[in-house]
């Protein structure tokens, strides 16, 4: 099952469909916040060392595994965590 159906009713957009793949994590921060995403999911662990988040307006949630099958399964504690997600806030989701 795609993330998509995963996170419903949230709207999931992919970084790599809509160009993002070329863009740093700071840039593609902003790009998301411009297009008026409130959420940003990521794998990248090491983002809130890398990053100033102070002041950003959408929430991060950071998944602890890059694996398809690691992400399917903590899934509901993905959702609750992007249910939970306050703007500027940040999350990490850990097996």
């Amino acid at each position: 099952m795609p993330l998509r159906k995963l996170l419903e009713p949230h709207q999931v957009d992919i970084a790599f469909e809509r160009g993002g793949s070329a863009l740093k994590s700071g840039d593609l921060l902003t790009v998301a916040e411009q297009a008026g995403f409130e959420g940003f999911v990521t794998t990248d662990k090491e983002l809130r060392y890398q990053q100033n988040l102070d002041g950003r307006r959408n929430a991060i949630v950071v998944l602890s595994s890059t694996s398809w099958p690691g992400i399917q399964s903590v899934a509901p504690a993905i959702k609750q965590g992007i249910d939970a997600a306050l703007p500027g806030g940040y999350h990490e989701v850990v097996p």
